[in-house]
């Protein structure tokens, strides 16, 4: 306590329910887990640059997944006991040093390996962020900071990354990684305490409806795996296509931009319309946009009327939309946190399932069945969803 003390005396802390400890917040959650969020580039670096396999670096981003999902399902059961404060100092040293060990190994079973610990470490981090995001008052406030952060500079890294392997090598993927990391080690100091306990939206207690819960978590599941599957070999898809790779890479940055007014529109409806109307929808329109990858080569240096940036770009825009929704109604069908908890665990669950199913379904260039794979995915998750989000939507 003295330490803690001691480090405030030192720092200027941010107010608690301020833009600024948002923003940090936004920056310690994300952290953990920034890989998904530049996942093409890693995957088409580790194939550029290390003469990967699509196999075995689709294998290599699903392993630094299943670790994050099985890291935050680990801090479930301690995160109210724990200092949060000094476990993330030492997470963010750990993914600091993980990082630099990956850029020394260079053969696919090692790099899965470290990735695989890297993930674990990081999702146990963003368990800590989300449960001091839920300490915060307008929540959703903050876990929209928290996606302009990951799509704004998972853009710029989407971007940028591609053409910086071919001159330093995929050193540059986990540099970026590092950077990002080191940054946030120094955010962490000036954030309040936000004291486990403190909750500024609780609920009447009641129980678990299992089987609807049991539906919204394998919606999200599906919704993730069905997504991180396509977007996993997004440049892929665009150079089978023909397109430039210039051009693939900065459509997938700018997507991730255009991707922040989902979470936009999520705070302006709500639930002003239920929630099955507006995730039916949504779902509907990423399944179809991702059908039409299958025409990626269609108009393909038009940034007016190119297939696959407006599929792409429609795709971000549902998918921040929809998570949201998914995760608040696993969220909504426990006042505990238990299957808020476990909605995370499923989101990351899907994040690693889908570029390892693609992994299995790609050989060495039959992205057409990828693409088939989440649109099929998808539609089993909107036929999956009616049933909770129709049963929430009758409770108000």
């Amino acid at each position: 306590m003295n330490d803690i003390n001691e480090s405030q005396r030192r720092f200027p802390v941010a107010s608690p329910d301020g833009e600024i400890a948002r923003i940090l917040l936004a920056f310690l959650a994300t952290a953990g887990i920034f890989y998904v969020n530049i996942m093409p580039a890693i995957v088409d670096g580790l194939i550029e640059g290390l003469n990967f396999s699509n196999r075995d670096a689709g294998l290599v981003g699903s392993a630094n997944t299943y670790g994050a999902a099985f890291g935050a399902f680990t801090v479930v059961f301690y995160v109210k006991r724990m200092n949060w404060r000094i476990s993330a100092y030492a997470l963010l040293i750990g993914l600091i040093a993980v990082d630099l060990a990956s850029i020394l190994l260079k053969s696919p079973g090692s790099l899965i390996a470290m990735r695989a610990l890297h993930g674990f470490i990081g999702g146990a981090l963003v368990g800590i962020g989300f449960a001091v995001m839920s300490r915060t008052s307008e929540v959703s406030r903050t876990f929209g900071y928290l996606l302009t952060i990951q799509f704004g500079l998972g853009g710029l890294g989407i971007i940028y990354l591609p053409s910086l392997v071919p001159i330093f090598g995929t050193k540059a993927l986990f540099l970026s990684l590092i950077a990002f990391s080191a940054v946030t080690l120094l955010m962490v100091p000036f954030l309040p305490e936000y004291p486990a306990g403190e909750n500024h939206h609780q609920r009447k207690a009641g129980s678990i409806k299992m089987v609807p819960a049991a539906a919204a978590l394998l919606a999200t599941f599906l919704f993730q795996a069905a997504n991180m599957g396509i977007y996993a070999y997004s440049i892929g898809i665009g150079k089978f296509a023909g397109l430039d790779p210039t051009f693939v890479s900065s459509s997938l940055g700018v997507s991730a931009w255009v991707a922040i007014s989902g979470s936009v529109f999520v705070i302006l409806l709500s639930t002003r319309f239920g929630r099955l109307r507006p995730v039916a929808a949504a779902i509907a329109i990423t399944a179809a946009a991702t059908w039409t990858l299958h025409f990626s080569h269609v108009n393909p240096d038009s940034w007016v009327s190119s297939v696959f940036w407006l599929a792409n770009a429609v795709i971000a825009i549902t998918w921040a939309f929809t998570i949201s929704y998914l995760l608040g109604m696993n969220a909504e069908f426990d006042t505990t946190g238990q299957m808020a908890a476990l909605g995370g665990f499923a989101s990351k669950m899907g994040l690693a399932s889908g570029p390892a199913i693609a992994a299995m379904i790609v050989g060495e260039s039959n992205y057409a069945q990828v693409i088939n794979f989440g649109a099929i995915a998808l539609i089993l998750c909107l036929v999956v969803v009616i049933m909770p989000a129709r049963i929430l939507d009758a409770t108000e």
